[in-house]
């Protein structure tokens, strides 16, 4: 059975789209809201008569051009205002009052990756509760999970002040949901049912990875290139909370970890020397462009995945900070800046991610990969 996205699904419907052609619509999309022709939401939607008088885009912007955690301001494509739903402060990752006003219905098409920190679903989320009350109603275009949606690991968060824009509610860290999922799971614990419709994937096989579906992967930020760097990611995005490169200013982000204080010969043998598995871990030496280290000569490793049913990547990835402090105590370090609009001093970023202060605390007090691991799974 030939799989057909929220959108595609939608475009078949004519009821959907006579009703829709007779109100005002806007669209929360990315660049990877295309149709198996790689034609984007936008463009489909105005071939079919409905075009969108506003515009919103996530993290990295509509256009999917920004880097992580930079600050978007407004623009105006063709006949349509563009709205940052990624601004300069927390309030700016919801659609304004005056910016609802303009519609009555809000399209939401966004790829997710799988991963309880990738921004997109909190986006879509946050998005509803304003519509709510604004009175505006939201129909997901749901995609499939890109990392199959049946695998869970790591655990929800423990503390609710630990809820943030890389989580904002209690979900597994690798959930095994589409972001419709989750959005409507949160509709009804919030009694918004109301004001969502979700259009579900039809033909997708829950076990398949995106490179199994029948068109392919679209990034859908800039440092997600490939299905491989989405399969690492939920252990991947961690590095981000350490001062590790995560391979930002390489062509291979998340699978590229590194330091210049780093022998990666030693970390690739300590790691292979763990319980865990489903990877090699190869020693590189890698010069990220911009970002952490840049210009620098670093050394470290690239994983590569050979067995995605045996590969736990959080647990990975906990290990390479396990093992990247061991060797070298006095140069490995966290994350001091503002991360995601939380302030250090309120919450560190590792704790953010982790959904719980212990992973941080056994990791400095020098905790076996088992401990460490122990702490989120």
């Amino acid at each position: 059975m030939t799989m057909l996205v929220g959108l595609e699904v939608l475009l078949g419907d004519s009821s959907r789209l006579s009703e829709l052609r007779r109100t005002r619509v806007g669209l929360l999309a990315h660049p990877a809201s295309v149709d198996r022709r790689m034609v984007h939401a936008l463009d489909r939607l105005r071939e079919a008569g409905i075009s969108p008088r506003v515009l919103f885009g996530p993290e990295h912007g509509y256009g999917g051009a920004a880097q992580d955690m930079a600050h978007i301001g407004d623009a105006q494509q063709e006949d349509a205002r563009v709205v940052s739903l990624y601004g300069d402060r927390y309030e700016r990752l919801s659609p304004q009052p005056d910016e609802l006003a303009e519609i009555d219905v809000l399209l939401v098409d966004l790829q997710d990756v799988g991963a309880r920190y990738y921004t997109f679903v909190w986006t879509a989320l946050l998005a509803l509760r304003a519509a709510a009350k604004a009175g505006v109603r939201v129909i997901v275009l749901d995609r499939p999970n890109p990392i199959d949606g049946i695998t869970v690991e790591g655990r929800p968060h423990e503390e609710e002040r630990l809820r943030s824009f890389v989580g904002l509610e209690p979900i597994p860290i690798r959930h095994g949901k589409t972001l419709g999922e989750i959005v409507s799971a949160r509709a009804r614990a919030e009694g918004l049912e109301g004001s969502l419709e979700v259009i579900d994937v039809r033909g997708w096989e829950r076990a398949r990875y995106a490179d199994a579906w029948d068109r392919p992967f679209v990034m859908p930020s800039p440092n997600m290139p490939t299905i491989e760097t989405a399969v690492v990611y939920p252990g991947g995005c961690l590095i981000e909370a350490t001062n590790l490169s995560e391979g930002r200013g390489t062509t291979r982000p998340f699978e590229i970890v590194g330091a210049p204080f780093l022998d990666g010969t030693r970390l690739a043998r300590e790691l292979h020397e763990t319980e865990l598995d489903g990877f090699r871990a190869r020693p590189i030496t890698f010069e990220p462009t911009f970002q952490k280290h840049a210009r620098a000569s670093c050394g470290g490793i690239f994983l590569h995945v050979v067995d995605r049913a045996r590969f736990r990547p959080v647990a990975t990835y906990l290990a390479i900070l396990v093992l990247a402090r061991a060797q070298a105590p006095e140069r490995f370090g966290l994350r001091t800046e503002v991360y995601e609009y939380v302030d250090p001093k309120d919450a560190e970023a590792l704790d953010l991610l982790c959904g719980t202060t212990a992973t941080r605390l056994a990791l400095l007090s020098g905790a076996s990969v088992r401990d460490v691991v122990a702490t989120v799974a």
